[in-house]
């Protein structure tokens, strides 16, 4: 396996949405595939569904984080393979509570803080023990059929755009959704040329603008995993749209846990969550220890 020679470095999750996190304000320290992988195996690293570097805005060596006011912090999102991704809605809430209970930031209950990332400056804020971001204007597309082990026939799936792709499915019943075997990645036709998350939803009941789904995921570079911000905001915006914008609120049920959206007034997705650190260590080439 790869080196894992990355000093200190926190282990957090949001609704099971698990990641590896690092500090590196000056940008001395650049992460590699071969560093992610090894950071994210479950075996013989630390573990986690991606790894994320804190970096300064100035420092990333990346144009488009660092296309951001200075002094703004910039969100390195790499998935478990060592593929970059250009946003993770999970991800971003828990590196701004990295940031907190690193002293790396300050944020007290009701105010925001920008976060750079790949698709641009996101906005978290602080809603008691939880974070809610605002993911910004999503995009409907086409469809495109969509197979998976454990359906009987191809579905369609609509593309949704949340700052990274994604085709929706919705399925008849939660029997579909429980028969399904995400260990391989869903087949995609056409296939998209950066290649797509594919959520699966079954829709629930909507009642007084609060619609319900319950939601499993395949991540791009990543695999299945118990969560997917940015996935919940697809799928949710997705059944908004099959049901012609019954509701601007939606509560998305995960494996991992429970996700809300909502769309304010301009058309912008909020995602709210928990997002939680529960781990610090220390990683080097002779393994991971706990932080003292």
């Amino acid at each position: 396996m790869g080196e894992l020679a990355i000093g200190a470095f926190s282990k957090g999750h949001g609704t099971g949405n698990d990641f590896v996190l690092v500090a590196d304000p000056d940008g001395a320290a650049p992460l590699t595939p071969e560093r992610v992988r090894a950071l994210a195996d479950r075996r013989f690293g630390i573990g986690g569904d991606g790894v994320i570097r804190a970096v300064r805005v100035g420092a990333s060596g990346n144009a488009v984080l660092d296309a951001a006011e200075p002094g703004t912090w910039a969100m390195d999102y790499w998935n478990a393979d060592g593929s970059v991704s250009e946003m993770c809605g999970n991800g971003v809430r828990v590196f701004v509570r990295f940031l907190l209970e690193s002293g790396l930031a300050q944020l007290a209950e009701g105010q925001s803080i920008d976060v750079s990332t790949r698709a641009g400056v996101k906005r978290v804020e602080r809603r008691g023990d939880r974070f809610a971001a605002d993911l910004g204007p999503f995009e409907l597309g086409g469809e495109r059929l969509v197979a998976a082990h454990g359906l009987d026939v191809d579905r369609p799936g609509l593309d949704v755009s949340t700052g990274n792709p994604h085709v929706v499915v919705a399925l008849a019943s939660e029997a579909e959704l429980e028969a399904l075997q995400l260990h391989a990645a869903p087949a995609l036709d056409p296939t998209p040329e950066a290649g797509a998350n594919v959520e699966f939803v079954v829709p629930g009941s909507i009642a007084d603008g609060v619609g319900s789904i319950r939601m499993r995921v395949h991540e791009r570079g990543s695999g299945e995993t118990l969560s997917c911000g940015t996935g919940a905001v697809a799928a949710a915006m997705a059944t908004r749209h099959w049901s012609q914008g019954a509701a601007d609120r939606w509560i998305v049920d995960v494996p991992g846990g429970r996700l809300e959206v909502d769309v304010d007034e301009r058309g912008h997705a909020w995602l709210t969550g928990p997002a939680e650190i529960v781990f610090r260590g220390e990683a080097s080439g002779a393994g991971v220890s706990p932080a003292p």
